[in-house]
């Protein structure tokens, strides 16, 4: 039985998503919560694989439960649940505690070919930055990072802007073997929000390791005057990783959706992405490889 989890968490106190020996991690707690309950190990598939201090509050996996899994959801106590997979988020809140961390905000029966990760069309990723002009709210401190300077948040758009489409993207990923930067970015967008911090709304097909918090940097040293908009395009197809902006802190980083297709477009979905995939990796790259 393939189940589908929505997940929150605060990165903060996470050495990112996936499982690592010796370093407490989300996908680490959650199974171990999800074990507990079904009395075996499990192993969840993930949208997004979110790196070191980067939160969510829309992030999506599914988790594959055997026959006798799913018996113990099922039936719990002797008696049979009235909804044994949406029992799954509840379960797991309880064990994991009154505040934690991570939680799974709901639960449900996969639809017929799902893949959380390989179906998945696109990823949202929100940054929230306070300048000068806001000032920091102690009470954000762990999803906002903040920068002494005034940011120019009508420049920081339109620099933005000029990122947008098909392109490589390797001047602003963190190098990995063999791994390919080519990515679609398909929206990049900057605002002040209602309480003065600067909000970027970014969104990709997937994205590569600090890919996000590279392009929120880039803009940010367009917003301080040093860069201008031309230039993050210059940058962009040098294809070389630079030091004329920063890759700024994780903390500010939100990943808060993903896309999938219609039902019954799932399961083509997912083969066609493993099919790129494999060809990608008989070249020797990787093409799944996210912030």
């Amino acid at each position: 039985m393939r189940i589908r989890l929505d997940i929150a968490y605060d990165g903060t106190n996470f050495r990112g998503w996936a499982k690592q020996p010796g370093l407490r991690t989300v996908q680490g707690t959650l199974e171990a919560a999800l074990g507990r309950i079904v009395g075996s190990d499990v192993q969840l598939a993930v949208a997004g694989r979110t790196d070191a201090g980067v939160h969510a509050h829309g992030q999506v996996a599914h988790v594959d439960l055997d026959e006798t899994q799913w018996s113990r959801i099922v039936t719990r106590h002797g008696r049979a649940a009235h909804d044994p997979a949406g029992s799954i988020a509840g379960r797991m809140r309880g064990v994991l505690g009154a505040y934690p961390d991570a939680t799974v905000t709901s639960s449900a029966i996969a639809p017929e070919g799902f893949d959380a990760r390989f179906s998945a069309v696109w990823r949202r990723y929100r940054y929230r930055l306070a300048d000068d002009v806001t000032g920091f709210d102690p009470l954000r401190r762990y999803d906002t990072a903040s920068i002494r300077s005034a940011l120019d948040v009508e420049a920081m758009d339109a620099a933005a802007q000029t990122l947008i489409g098909l392109h490589d993207f390797a001047t602003y990923c963190k190098a990995r073997a063999e791994a390919t930067t080519i990515r679609t970015l398909l929206d990049y967008r900057w605002t002040r929000a209602d309480d003065g911090v600067l909000v970027a709304e970014v969104k990709a097909d997937a994205f590569c390791h600090s890919m996000v918090r590279a392009l929120v940097g880039a803009c940010t040293a367009v917003g301080e005057g040093r860069l201008d908009a031309s230039d993050l395009v210059v940058l962009r197809d040098a294809r070389m990783r630079t030091s004329e902006f920063k890759v700024l802190a994780a903390r500010g980083l939100t990943l808060t959706e993903v896309g999938y297709p219609a039902d019954e477009l799932l399961a083509t979905r997912a083969e066609q992405t493993r099919a790129r995939r494999d060809r990608d990796r008989a070249g020797r790259t990787d093409p799944v490889d996210d912030e």
